[in-house]
């Protein structure tokens, strides 16, 4: 079981209609009428989705560990090539990457139930506010 993290704080998964893999992406990506989402590795070279971002409604990022940020990286890249769809960083993320995770271009983070436990929604929350807190942001005011 899963939790996912909104500026909100913690939510119940609001997703069901399944998600697909990568590699069976061709013979896919127009399967389910209700909408489609698509899991990916956090290797996965995103520039490859370019010709369907405009048919995939959710793109779950996955991320093994908190401490490989190749997540980061592949959110900002699929904003660049005009994702418009939701993006939802999955994994054991801290509640101190949830801001990164906003400005790379995710709109939620999935977390596993154990980490839930260890970082309450209160952590998380205290995080939602990830404009304002940001180091650009507080230079931009001498400049």
């Amino acid at each position: 079981m899963s939790i996912l993290v909104t500026d909100q704080g913690f939510a119940p998964e609001d997703w069901g209609f399944g998600f697909h893999d990568t590699d069976a992406l061709e013979a896919t990506i127009g399967a389910s009428p209700n909408g489609f989402a698509l899991d990916i590795a956090n290797d996965f070279d995103v520039t490859e989705l370019a010709p369907y971002l405009d048919r995939i409604d959710l793109i779950r990022v996955a991320f093994p560990v908190f401490s490989d940020g190749r997540g980061f990286s592949q959110a900002r890249r699929l904003r660049l090539l005009g994702f418009q769809g939701r993006l939802r960083a999955s994994g054991p993320l801290l509640s101190d990457q949830y801001a990164m995770a906003r400005r790379c271009g995710f709109d939620e983070v999935e977390i596993p139930d154990a980490m839930a436990k260890r970082q309450p929604q209160e952590h998380w929350r205290a995080r939602a506010d990830w404009r304002e807190h940001d180091y650009q942001n507080r230079l931009r005011q001498f400049a």
